[in-house]
C-alpha cells in the first residue's frame, strides 16, 4: 500500500545506494507498481519529478538515483487505492503553496472519509488536481495549518507543528496516515502505523525516513503508533506522540 522515503541532512548528498534501494519497492521488491515520485530541494526551491509508471522500470528514475544531490528529499512509490487509476495528477509526491512557504507532501495508507470532509471546506487553501485522498488530506493539512498561522501572526512555521499532529491524528481516525511532508526547510513525518527512521549524528548529521527498513542498513528504527517527528539539517527538532486510532 504505497512506501515512502525521506532524508534530511546537514549538508547535500547522494544515496544512489539507498534511492536504487527503494525504487525497487515499485514494482520489483514490493507490490507498488503505479507510479512514482521524487522531489528534492535545489537552489532554494524543491525540483520534482514523477511519472504514473513502475519505479522500478523508470530510466528517468535510474538517473535520478545517480545523479540527484539534495540535503532535502521525499520520495513515494505508489499502490493505487483511491482511485485505482495511474495519472501523473495521482502520483506522489504532490507540491503546493502555503503561508509564504513551498510545501511537498506524500502518504502511504487509506483515508477515504477525507475527500468529503474537504469537498465541505469553505476556505480551502488548495484544490486537488488529481483524485486521491492522499491530495485532499494535503490540503486539509494546509487550511488547518494556515489558519493556525493567521490566528498566531507572531507564530513561526515551527509553532504550526503541534497542530500538525492535531489534524494528522484527526485523519488518522478515519483509516491509516503516515505520510512525509516539508515545507523546504523541515522533514515532518508521521508514522501512524508504519514508518521507520536511521539516525546519524555527528558534524554530518543525516536522517533517512522509509515505510521499510531499505537493504545495506541496521540500525532503523520503528516509529511508535503516532509518533510526529519533524527534522532540520539531519537533526530531531521535535518528537510528538498522538493516539492513533
Amino acid at each position: 500500500m504505497c512506501e515512502l522515503f525521506g532524508l534530511s541532512a546537514s549538508q547535500a548528498v547522494t544515496l544512489e545506494d539507498t534511492l536504487c534501494a527503494f525504487r525497487r519497492r515499485g514494482g520489483l521488491a514490493a507490490d507498488n507498481p503505479d507510479g512514482w515520485g521524487l522531489a528534492w530541494q535545489e537552489n532554494g526551491a524543491f525540483s520534482l519529478a514523477k511519472e504514473p509508471l513502475p519505479a522500478h522500470e523508470s530510466a528517468l528514475f535510474g538517473r535520478l538515483c545517480a545523479t540527484t544531490r539534495s540535503n532535502l528529499m521525499i520520495a513515494h512509490v505508489r499502490k493505487a487505492r483511491l482511485p485505482p487509476v495511474n495519472t501523473v495528477d495521482n502520483t506522489h509526491p504532490f507540491r503546493r503553496q502555503c503561508c509564504d512557504r513551498e510545501w511537498v507532501f506524500a502518504h502511504n495508507g487509506l483515508v477515504p472519509d477525507i475527500v468529503a470532509m474537504e469537498r465541505a471546506n469553505s476556505d480551502p487553501v488548495c484544490r486537488p488536481d488529481g483524485e486521491t485522498d492522499s491530495e485532499y488530506a494535503f490540503c486539509h493539512l494546509l487550511s488547518h495549518i494556515s489558519r493556525y498561522l493567521q490566528a498566531s501572526p507572531a507564530a513561526s512555521g515551527c509553532i504550526a507543528y503541534p497542530a500538525v499532529a492535531v489534524i494528522s491524528e484527526l485523519i488518522a481516525s478515519h483509516g491509516k496516515f503516515n505520510f512525509l511532508m516539508s515545507d523546504g526547510e523541515h522533514l515532518i513525518a508521521y508514522g501512524h502505523d508504519r514508518l521507520h527512521y536511521l539516525e546519524q549524528s555527528g558534524p554530518d548529521a543525516r536522517t533517512q525516513i522509509a515505510t521499510e527498513p531499505l537493504s545495506g542498513h541496521e540500525g532503523w528504527t520503528p516509529f511508535a503508533p503516532g509518533e510526529l517527528r519533524i527534522y532540520r539539517a539531519g537533526r530531531s527538532v521535535a518528537r510528538m506522540l498522538t493516539r492513533p486510532s
